[in-house]
C-alpha cells in the first residue's frame, strides 16, 4: 500500500479583516539599513533584496517565527511513492501585479531559474527526474531519492529567495538580473519613485488574497495590508536617521546603532527591541580564485590573527548582552553549532607568530585587496578592524572604502586585483542563514556555483550531501560537527562573532512581527 500523506492549510484561527477594510491613506516610512540597489531576489543575497522580494513577490511556502513550515501560495501538498512523488496545489486567486492569473507553469519556471543560483535549490533540483506543470494550479515533483526537506526549500527564510514570477520573467537567465518587478506579493514596486541612494515606494496590491486563516508568524500566515504606501528612506548617516525617527518624519528604523540605543529609549514616543534574537554572523569571505587566499595553508594561517572579541567590540560596543564570541561556523544556539575546532582562535593573537606562518605557507607580499563599505555602520566597524589585523600580520593591504551598494557589485568580480578585482571584504548574515547546511551559503564549497569567493571544497561538499541523507537529528548533529572540523581546514571564510541589532520605531506603530521587516500586519495609529 503506497504511503499518502496530505499537509492542510493551517486552520487555527481566522485571518485579520480583510484588505478592503484596511485604513484608507496611511503612508508607512521606513529607513533601511541600506540602498535597494539590485531588485531581483534570485540574483542578489543582499537582505535589502530579500525585504524588497517579500513585499513585490510570494513564495509557495512560509515560515513563522519557530521557522517552521506552512503553506503559502499552495493550499498543501499531497506525497506517494514513499515520497518520491509531490504534488503542489496553488490556492484560488492568486494573481500577478499585471492582472495575470498565476498559473502552474509560472512556479516551474521560477523553481528552476531560482534552484540554478541556491544552493539549496541546486541539492533539491539534483534529487528531482522531472519537475512540470500538468494543469494549471499543480506543480509535480517526480523524484530521483526522497527529500523530505521539499517545502523547508521551497520557503526558505535566506536571500537567494525561491519567489515565484511569471513564466516570462523566470525564464531570463538565473545570472542575469531581472528588472521588471512583476510579481503576485502583496505590494507593487513603483519603478517611477525610485530615487537611487534615496527612496524606494510601494503601493498596496489590492488584488492580493491573504490566506484565508491561520496567524501571520514570519512568513507564513495571511499577509493582511493596513497602509496604502510604504516609502523606504535611505538615511546613511546614524544620527541624521535616528533624528528622523525622534522627529516623526519616520516610522520605523531598521537597525540602530548601538551607541545610540541609550538615546532612543529616553526618547518620547519611540519603542526599541531586538526583533531578530538569531543576531547577526559576522566574518571575512576569501577570494578562492587568485593568491594570496587561493593557499588553504595561508588561509589557515590567518585564523590565528582573529580576536573575534575586537570584531564585536568595534560594532556592539561593551554590552556583552548585545554580542557572543567566539563563534564557529554554524549559529550559537542552533542545533547543529559546536565547539568543534574553536581552538583554532586564540584569545591574544601573537602577530610575529601568524607573520611567520603566513611566510612559511607561501606568502609572497601579495596586495590584498580589502573591500569595506560605509554602509551599514557596522560593516564599516568590521572592516577598519580587519584592515588594522592584516596590516598587523605583514600583508600588503590596499583598503578600499565604498558604499555597499557598490561593494555588492564589485564582489561578483572573478578577475585578479589588478583587473578591477578583490582579495576579502567583512560582511554579515543573519542567523538564520546559518543554522544548518541547507540554508548555509557562505559554508558551501561548491566552486562556480558558489557564494562569491568562489570555494572549490570537495571534502565540504561531500559531508553537505551527508547531512542531507543523515536520519534525524542527531545523524545531523554528527555531520555538521564534522562538516566545521572541516571547514576550520578549508577555510572557506573566516568567523568573526555574532551581535544582536536593535530596530526602533514611533510607539504608534502596532503589529511588527519578529525577525526581519516585513510589511504586512502593520498598523498605524491614529
Amino acid at each position: 500500500m503506497k504511503r499518502r500523506t496530505f499537509l492542510a492549510t493551517g486552520t487555527a484561527t481566522l485571518a485579520a479583516p480583510a484588505l478592503g477594510l484596511a485604513q484608507q491613506n496611511q503612508v508607512l516610512r521606513f529607513i533601511p539599513q541600506t540602498d535597494l540597489s539590485i531588485l531581483d531576489p534570485i540574483f542578489a543575497q543582499a537582505y535589502a533584496t530579500r525585504n524588497h522580494g517579500y513585499m513585490v513577490f510570494d513564495m509557495l511556502y512560509g515560515q513563522d517565527s519557530e521557522y517552521r513550515t506552512a503553506p503559502q501560495m499552495v493550499e498543501g501538498h499531497v506525497t506517494e511513492q514513499d515520497g518520491l512523488l509531490w504534488r503542489l496545489m496553488l490556492r484560488d486567486g492568486l494573481k500577478w501585479h499585471d492582472g495575470e492569473r498565476v498559473l502552474a507553469r509560472d512556479c516551474v519556471a521560477s523553481i528552476r531559474r531560482w534552484g540554478r543560483r541556491d544552493p539549496f535549490g541546486q541539492a533539491l533540483l539534483a534529487a528531482t527526474e522531472e519537475l512540470s506543470a500538468p494543469d494549471d494550479k499543480t506543480i509535480r515533483f517526480r523524484l530521483r531519492r526522497p527529500f523530505p526537506l521539499l517545502p523547508e526549500a521551497l520557503g526558505k527564510l535566506p536571500p537567494l529567495l525561491p519567489v515565484m514570477m511569471p513564466e516570462r520573467l523566470a525564464e531570463t537567465d538565473p545570472f542575469t538580473q531581472v528588472t521588471e518587478m512583476v510579481g503576485s506579493g502583496p505590494f507593487r514596486f513603483l519603478p517611477d519613485e525610485r530615487i537611487s541612494g534615496a527612496r524606494v515606494a510601494y503601493e498596496r496590491f489590492r488584488d492580493y488574497v491573504p490566506r484565508p486563516s491561520g496567524t501571520a508568524s514570519g512568513t507564513a500566515g495571511p499577509k493582511v495590508v493596513h497602509v496604502d504606501r510604504v516609502e523606504w528612506t535611505v538615511i546613511p548617516e546614524p544620527s541624521t536617521a535616528v533624528g528622523a525617527l525622534r522627529s516623526g518624519e519616520q516610522d520605523w528604523l531598521e537597525f540602530t546603532a548601538n551607541d545610540m540605543i541609550p538615546l532612543l529609549r529616553g526618547a518620547r514616543g519611540v519603542k526599541v527591541a531586538v526583533q531578530d534574537q538569531a543576531g547577526m554572523m559576522c566574518f571575512m569571505r576569501l577570494n578562492h580564485l587568485h593568491p594570496p587566499f587561493n593557499n588553504p595553508a595561508i588561509r589557515r594561517a590567518l585564523l590565528g590573527a582573529f580576536n573575534q572579541a575586537d570584531y564585536m567590540m568595534a560594532v556592539a560596543g561593551e554590552d556583552r548582552a548585545m554580542w557572543h564570541a567566539p563563534v564557529g561556523f554554524f549559529t550559537p544556539g542552533m542545533p547543529m553549532a559546536s565547539a568543534k575546532g574553536m581552538e583554532a582562535f586564540p584569545s591574544t593573537p601573537d602577530f610575529d607568530a601568524v607573520k611567520r606562518a603566513l611566510g612559511e605557507a607561501g606568502y609572497k607580499g601579495e596586495t590584498v585587496v580589502l573591500l569595506g563599505a560605509t554602509d551599514p555602520a557596522f560593516i564599516q566597524g568590521l572592516s577598519e578592524v580587519a584592515a588594522d589585523m592584516l596590516r598587523r600580520c605583514g600583508m600588503n593591504v590596499d583598503y578600499q572604502l565604498s558604499d555597499w551598494g557598490t561593494l555588492t557589485a564589485r564582489r561578483s568580480s572573478r578577475e585578479p586585483v589588478g583587473k578591477g578585482g578583490w582579495s576579502c571584504y567583512m560582511t554579515a548574515m543573519t542567523g538564520i542563514d546559518l543554522a544548518n547546511p541547507a540554508l548555509h551559503a557562505a559554508l558551501r564549497g561548491n566552486g562556480p556555483d558558489a557564494m562569491a569567493g568562489w570555494p572549490d571544497l570537495p571534502q565540504i561538499e561531500a559531508l553537505v550531501g551527508e547531512w542531507f541523507a543523515a536520519p534525524g537529528l542527531e545523524a545531523q548533529q554528527h555531520v555538521a560537527e564534522r562538516l566545521q572540523a572541516q571547514a576550520f581546514q578549508d577555510v572557506p571564510y573566516v568567523p568573526a562573532g555574532q551581535f544582536l541589532q536593535a530596530a526602533a520605531y514611533r510607539a504608534g506603530l502596532e503589529g511588527i512581527l519578529p525577525g526581519f521587516p516585513v510589511f504586512w500586519n502593520l498598523r498605524k495609529a491614529g
